[in-house]
């Protein structure tokens, strides 16, 4: 196998837009396309799962309707029919009693009923009175039920009725002047049969226009539904780093195309505060490191002029100082960068406070004149010692620039919780700007001089290493006035 063209990955064969074994999704057809290959025909997309889906489940449901359908509905027929005869025989014998044999046998064939055959047998097996001519040879059955009884049966075939549609026969026993009778009664089902063709026919014709409605709903309302998802995509796509300020229009359903509309604004929201914080970091980046940069390179070109040397040694301070402070910016920069990737992790080790505090106030009082006032008391916290020594360091350098003449460092811990203050006689930080100190490059009015204000990360930088501690560092005033940044961190009991 030969190398890679470039810009593919050199297994899957993609280039860098993406178009490679899988081609671009379609929204407005619900398809996401994937081009023929060795990946086989393309797949079904949201639209055509939705509609094949809902065509079988409906479809399915309506068989077993059916199904259920029919039976109830040929249960009911029959039982009605059966009901009838039941009914009709129970009245016939109550008539054969009362009337006597030949009187109720004479009006029999004027009284029957359209489709019905009736028949009234004696205790030997003749025929005594029928609905009929034809019925009076041969009994319908050979039922013999006692007086009062009654049998019910569905027969297949009468052969004397020349008729090979299916009969339901009722045959009643009855007591005529002390002799025993027998009253049967016959009518087709072929009605109720017909009846139940007849709508299964109706079903079976209806199925596939109902399943065809079903389908094509289904394919509009989810066509509808992606046709929201697919304007949303169209308003996201033209969106780039100069049109962040952008929203895609949240349509007023209040289903789920809103909420991802909703939740994709509130992306935006975050891209474009990203980036606008990203712009003012390269900014003020750039700017802060131009300054030492340009001083450095002031220095080289005087010392470059000086022919005798002399400036070189003149100059030494300076570049030394320059460099430095470049070094710690360059520092502050890059611990900044690992916070926003996740990679500035401390190490979950047992640290004591007092001994990172007191190693800080030993150098402290080593570089300042300011009264140094430390009121500690032991607290056991689990994290980065380093990394905690560079937050103190940071608050209380910032305490040195803006004090008077004393700072205060205590301790006070309350549940699982220690809260660190440290304290300076200087101006307090104003209450609108106690949150904004701790962004970067941020340095109020009375400290803006580079010289006396820093580059304005420190704040920053302690406050990414509290937070990732579990803790928490702000600005605040003591209860004598003072100017006081508190650190607040979990404790715990080794």
């Amino acid at each position: 196998m030969g190398p890679a063209r470039a810009g593919q990955h050199p297994a899957r064969g993609v280039n860098r837009a993406g178009a490679g074994v899988f081609g671009p999704l379609s929204l407005d057809t619900g398809v996401m396309a994937r081009a023929h290959g060795p990946w086989g025909p393309p797949t079904w997309g949201v639209r055509q799962r939705s509609a094949v889906t809902a065509v079988v489940v409906v479809g399915l449901a309506l068989a077993v309707g059916a199904v259920v359908l029919l039976s109830l509905l040929q249960s009911a027929l029959v039982s009605t029919a059966r009901d009838g005869l039941v009914a009709r025989a129970s009245d016939l014998s109550a008539l054969f009693a009362e009337q006597g044999v030949g009187e109720a046998g004479a009006t029999l064939k004027e009284s029957r009923r359209p489709g019905e055959v009736v028949q009234v047998i004696d205790s030997t097996g003749a025929v005594v009175a029928a609905s009929e001519t034809r019925l009076d040879a041969v009994p319908l059955s050979d039922l013999h039920p006692a007086p009062g009884q009654t049998i019910t049966t569905k027969v297949t075939d009468i052969p004397i009725l020349e008729d090979s549609d299916d009969f339901l026969l009722v045959a009643r026993g009855v007591s005529i002047g002390g002799n025993a009778y027998l009253v049967q009664v016959a009518s087709p089902v072929q009605v109720q049969a017909d009846t139940v063709q007849t709508v299964a026919l109706f079903l079976l014709g209806a199925t596939p226009l109902i399943l065809a409605l079903v389908g094509l709903a289904v394919w509009v309302l989810v066509g509808r539904s992606l046709g929201s998802v697919e304007r949303i995509r169209q308003q996201v796509d033209i969106i780039d780093s100069q049109r962040l300020a952008d929203r895609v229009d949240v349509p007023p359903t209040h289903d789920e195309i809103a909420r991802l509309a909703t939740t994709m604004n509130t992306m935006l929201e975050r891209l474009q505060a990203s980036d606008k914080a990203l712009r003012a970091f390269f900014s003020d980046a750039s700017h802060e490191l131009r300054s030492p940069l340009s001083t450095l390179v002031t220095t080289a070109e005087i010392a470059a002029a000086d022919a005798t040397g002399r400036s070189w040694i003149d100059l030494q301070p300076t570049v030394l100082s320059e460099s430095t402070r470049m070094q710690a910016l360059v520092e502050d920069l890059l611990t900044l960068a690992k916070a926003d990737s996740r990679a500035l992790v401390p190490k979950p080790v047992e640290v004591d406070l007092e001994d990172v505090l007191d190693i800080e106030i030993r150098r402290l009082r080593s570089v300042t004149q300011h009264r140094i006032v430390a009121r500690i008391e032991p607290a056991r916290v689990a994290g980065d010692a380093g990394r905690l020594a560079q937050v103190f360091r940071n608050l209380l350098d910032n305490a040195v620039r803006h004090a008077v003449s004393s700072i205060t460092i205590s301790t006070e811990r309350s549940g699982d919780w220690v809260s660190i203050c440290i304290d300076n006689d200087g101006e307090t930080v104003p209450s609108e700007q106690r949150e904004r100190i701790f962004q970067r490059f941020v340095r109020l009015e009375q400290s803006r001089t580079r010289d006396g204000g820093g580059s304005g990360l420190g704040l920053a930088i302690s406050a990414e290493i509290v937070a990732l501690h579990g803790g928490t560092v702000k600005a605040t005033e003591s209860p004598q006035g003072w100017c006081r940044f508190v650190v607040t961190l979990p404790v715990r009991d080794w």
